[in-house]
């Protein structure tokens, strides 16, 4: 039996599962884990050897199980991370750590583009549908260029994390118009990099990869680099999109009045639209998935990660017994209001300097009352983020949820109630592979639409809305809302 893999390459994992071209059983699946360094306040990176190495275990790992199982890989298909940012020599070695989505050096940067620039960071944000943010490789490129000109000058390519295990695979610098976008450099309409936004970051266009549609394959032929992966000569490597784009394919939600809400070690609300949108005040993104097809919503920086620190920093608890306590308490926490800035904001702040708060502290509070005020304020960031998406796309009528918190019960049961509408969850909680199979069913032929590739999605679990507890819910969100915009 053939089939088809799909690679998910996030910031805390990487990723791959094997399915057949009918979706009827996962052949296959592995993952292995990603260290993130912080070597200075608001830094964040990773060792792109690393990112290869993890690559190479599940994709040999997944190569193995498929032979073993009597199947045929043909395919595979890459989804990733979006706003990396790698300094690479003229053969795609680093020159340095990939510079992450989560890095904030580059603060001073995107304050200038919407302060003193503020016309050419307008300019910027309808040519390529990126919110200027210090997460941007824009920013960051404009940042080494004021911090480390030299190695602005020596690099010979810059690119994502994508770029540098495609260039690694078929020794070609692509990029797909997915990542791209992503990147504050891409003129989103005329498909080709951006002189103005190239011009502000101090990079020319041959330090760049070539942007190619996110159906784009190339044949692997090995090499002696890539030997170890186990994948066989011939299969075909479609370049794939972005993480956010294809969760939404993977979580079969591209059809109107359809949202998807994601939070891995991050988070984001979006939805699909049918041709590129822009907010004037640049607050959310506009993402290309394929032709017809985009992604627009907001992104946040604190999803995942604020359960981790509730777990590992405030309460010293491993995370079944913070979820444990949190479902002691009833919805709204008692009026303990928690503002979940840990690590700056993406949307709706779009500001790299707030940090967060737990507001309206009563002494009947107890240390469960704190950890169920955290997991709301991380919810009520997402819908404050909805309700900005809902002025373009109109209102949601279902959730699709995914990321890690989809495997908490209490949590998306909170969603459902918060929001007022059904939460549904795939059969499959992979949606970034899932993704990047879908589309590769659309490039060779086996659907002929994204809409009908979303059809062949397996559902789970629906999670329907107490009205009680919705009423309470948006009592507590217009408190949470109002003092939000108090400080």
């Amino acid at each position: 039996m053939n089939c088809f893999v799909g690679v998910d390459v996030g910031t805390t994992n990487v990723k791959a599962l094997a399915m057949p071209p009918d979706l009827s059983q996962i052949l296959a699946h592995a993952s292995a884990p990603l260290t993130t360094l912080n070597p200075e306040s608001g830094y964040a990176e990773q060792d792109p050897n690393e990112i290869w190495s993890a690559f190479v275990q599940v994709i040999s790992e997944v190569s193995r199980e498929v032979a073993q199982g009597g199947h045929v890989i043909t395919h595979v298909a890459f989804c990733t991370a979006m706003h990396s940012l790698l300094p690479m020599d003229v053969n795609g070695d680093p020159l340095g750590n990939a510079i992450l989505w989560s890095d904030n050096r580059a603060e001073a940067q995107a304050d200038e583009l919407r302060t003193t620039q503020a016309d050419l960071g307008k300019a910027i944000h309808e040519e390529t549908g990126t919110p200027i943010h210090p997460m941007i490789p824009l920013c960051k490129l404009a940042w080494m260029r004021e911090h480390d000109p030299r190695l602005l000058r020596r690099t010979a390519h810059f690119g994502s994390i994508k770029e540098f295990l495609w260039q690694r695979l078929t020794g070609e610098f692509d990029i797909d118009f997915s990542i791209a976008t992503a990147t504050g450099l891409f003129n989103e309409s005329k498909r080709h990099w951006s002189k103005r936004a190239m011009d502000y970051a101090g990079v020319r266009v041959d330090q760049l990869s070539t942007p190619v549609p996110t159906t784009y394959q190339r044949i692997y032929q090995p090499r002696p680099i890539t030997a170890a992966t186990g994948l066989p000569a011939g299969i075909s490597l479609l370049i794939g999109a972005s993480d956010g784009c294809l969760a939404n394919l993977g979580a079969g939600a591209i059809k109107r009045g359809t949202a998807t809400l994601t939070i891995g070690t991050s988070g984001a609300i979006r939805q699909t639209v049918r041709k590129p949108l822009r907010d004037p005040q640049g607050r959310l993104f506009c993402y290309f998935l394929d032709e017809g097809y985009y992604a627009v919503g907001g992104p946040t920086n604190n999803g995942g990660n604020v359960l981790e620190w509730v777990s590992e920093k405030l309460t010293q608890q491993d995370t079944k017994t913070v979820l444990d306590e949190a479902a002691t308490i009833a919805p709204g926490s008692d009026g303990l209001l928690f503002l979940p800035y840990l690590q700056g904001e993406r949307a709706p702040l779009w500001d790299a300097s707030v940090r967060g708060a737990y507001l309206q502290v009563d002494w009947q509070h107890t240390r469960a009352h704190f950890i169920r005020a955290a997991l709301e304020g991380v919810l009520f960031n997402l819908l404050s983020i909805n309700e900005l998406l809902k002025e373009y796309t109109g209102s949601a009528r279902v959730i699709h949820a995914n990321g890690g918190f989809a495997q908490s019960t209490l949590w998306v049961q909170m969603l459902a109630d918060m929001a007022g509408v059904p939460v549904r969850l795939n059969a499959s909680n992979e949606s970034g592979s899932m993704g990047a199979i879908l589309l590769t069913m659309k490039a060779v032929g086996i659907v002929k639409t994204l809409d009908e590739a979303t059809e062949r999605v397996a559902f789970g679990e629906t999670f329907e809305p107490d009205l009680d507890r919705h009423k309470v819910y948006r009592t507590e969100f217009k408190k949470w809302q109002d003092a939000l915009t108090r400080l």
